[in-house]
């Protein structure tokens, strides 16, 4: 008697034949009038068709979240608040949270930040910022905290903006490095050369 196993193997390639025979396996002739002659047009017809991807320049944009270390103001700021234990570093919400944190000089008084991103472009108001100071009596039972929104908000603000600037560049001088060509329509160069001619 056959096992199970065996009559599964058995109709999987029965399925495959099948499938092979229906034609989606079979070579298929491809004529030069099917193919666009201009770049764009060639690949902009592959992505209709589902033959290839794109990694940069993406069209849509919105929810669609890159993958974290490649977003160069999330990795800016997680660098810049290393010093800092974290709560919450949720990249799909947009938001970092640090825990309290105080220097051993001063434990009566302790600094936790809030970091929420309104977008993943590098700009001045990409980011909001919140500082929030407690302060505690010498036994450490009677705390207060107050939010603490001075130039201390500016400072970081200016530092995330520095280093995701910093990074940005080193992604595009890397794919500059792995995608040395430039793909171009062909008519800039021969508008070049009908410049070149008068």
């Amino acid at each position: 008697m056959f096992s199970k196993k065996y009559i599964v193997i058995l109709f999987s390639i029965i399925v495959l034949l099948a499938q092979s025979a229906c034609g989606p396996f079979k070579y298929k002739k491809v004529s030069a009038k099917d193919v666009p002659t201009n770049v764009r047009d060639r690949v902009q017809k592959n992505m209709e068709e589902g033959k290839g991807f794109r990694l940069m320049n993406q069209v849509k944009k919105g929810t669609n979240y890159e993958f974290a270390s490649s977003n160069p103001l999330w990795r800016a700021t997680l660098d810049t608040l290393d010093f800092m234990p974290l709560v919450s570093a949720n990249y799909s919400g947009g938001i970092v949270v640090t825990d309290w944190y105080s220097e051993n000089s001063t434990p009566t008084e302790s600094v936790k930040i809030s970091v929420r991103f309104l977008t993943n472009e590098i700009r001045s108001d990409a980011l909001d910022i919140n500082i929030f100071l407690k302060k505690c009596s010498e036994n450490l039972t009677n705390c207060s905290v107050s939010k603490n929104n001075t130039d201390l908000v500016a400072d970081l603000n200016l530092n995330i903006l520095k280093k995701a600037t910093k990074y940005q560049k080193e992604i595009v001088e890397k794919y500059k490095k792995e995608n040395p060509y430039v793909v171009g329509d062909g008519n800039t160069k021969r508008k070049n050369r009908e410049n070149k001619k008068k």
